[in-house]
């Protein structure tokens, strides 16, 4: 079974350009991406993935809703051995701060970096 990648965002086109940076991660078999649009939804799929290997989750900061921020500890609490990277449009100290004490792995500001991403997804898989 192929390992999960979980990306939580709002934004309708976060899918899309994901999916076109990992296209060949994707098709190559490396992992999958799936893709909510907000904390409740990546609750439930994160309850469900217990029978996936869940390799990561990306989460938006800003959500209508469940916050990033929110959903942080929620996530951690439901599967601690899965880290959490955030991603803010708004990359201030206070929200790193939270972030970090919240057992988020890091915070990426956007426009994300995606060698970086694309860096710290290999590093995972190696593991």
């Amino acid at each position: 079974m192929k390992p999960l990648i979980l990306v939580v965002d709002d934004e309708p086109d976060v899918e899309d350009l994901f999916r076109q940076q990992f296209r060949r991660d994707i098709r190559a078999g490396r992992f999958t991406m799936e893709f909510v649009k907000s904390g409740d939804s990546a609750l439930k799929k994160i309850g469900d993935a217990n029978a996936v290997p869940l390799m990561l989750i990306l989460s938006d900061v800003n959500m209508p809703g469940m916050s990033g921020l929110e959903l942080l500890p929620k996530a951690k609490a439901s599967r601690p051995d899965v880290p959490v990277i955030m991603i803010t449009a708004y990359g201030d100290g206070d929200t790193r701060r939270i972030a970090l004490e919240g057992g988020a792995e890091a915070l990426l500001t956007k426009p994300i970096d995606f060698t970086a991403l694309r860096s710290e997804i290999g590093g995972r898989l190696k593991a």
